[in-house]
């Protein structure tokens, strides 16, 4: 009996162990929702340095779930692109993933000041669905590691291409605006440089 309480006890903090980085993203948006909702509750002459006293945001739901999904996607490019300058065979997947670093990190910088001055939780971790696509691919190696990572950039930044166009035609907040169309060019160079050396490299 008493073992059969201790699997008990034992197995909702295993799941919980196993759920933490998807929680950080679930975290952030729900805390969102939270602040977008008292947003949109206050009076329409409250400025945003009240916004912030009172832990509301000036941008809506939708611009705030766009940081969000950019901020864990942005911590994903890093990861995989240290992951193909050490693991990567043809010297374009190393250079690529160095670029990933490098971009996705002061992009990541950017993003982090803004959603500061927006109010905006960001995630603290990568959540679980791109963990698990980083473990998937940490198996890999040698040339199978170069094909999969670089059909996973091709296809990952075709999503966030597409992402950024939607979000700078609909979010109302001007700054977030000006840093998705400042950043979107060098999102579309990524996508151009995977898909060159995915052809080289088939």
């Amino acid at each position: 009996m008493k073992k059969i309480l201790f699997i008990l006890f034992i197995a909702p903090l295993a799941f919980a162990c196993n759920n933490s980085s998807s929680d950080s993203v679930e975290k952030a948006d729900s805390t969102n929702n939270v602040k977008a909702d008292s947003s949109s509750t206050s009076t329409s002459t409250t400025d945003t340095s009240s916004n912030k006293m009172t832990g509301s945001m000036p941008v809506d739901k939708s611009t705030a779930n766009f940081m969000v999904k950019v901020a864990d996607v942005g911590m994903t490019e890093v990861k995989l692109g240290q992951m193909a300058q050490d693991k990567g065979m043809n010297q374009g997947v190393k250079d690529f993933g160095a670029m990933m670093v490098r971009d996705h990190t002061n992009a990541g910088d950017e993003l982090k000041k803004l959603a500061g001055n927006k109010n905006v939780t960001l995630p603290a971790m990568i959540g679980a669905d791109h963990q698990k696509k980083i473990d998937d691919l940490a198996k890999k190696s040698g040339k199978d590691f170069d094909k999969a990572y670089i059909s996973a950039m091709v296809s990952g930044h075709e999503a966030t291409v597409d992402d950024f166009k939607k979000a700078s035609g609909d979010t109302k907040d001007p700054d977030v605006k000006t840093w998705i169309d400042r950043t979107l060019p060098t999102l579309q160079m990524h996508l151009d440089s995977a898909k060159a050396i995915q052809k080289r490299i088939k």
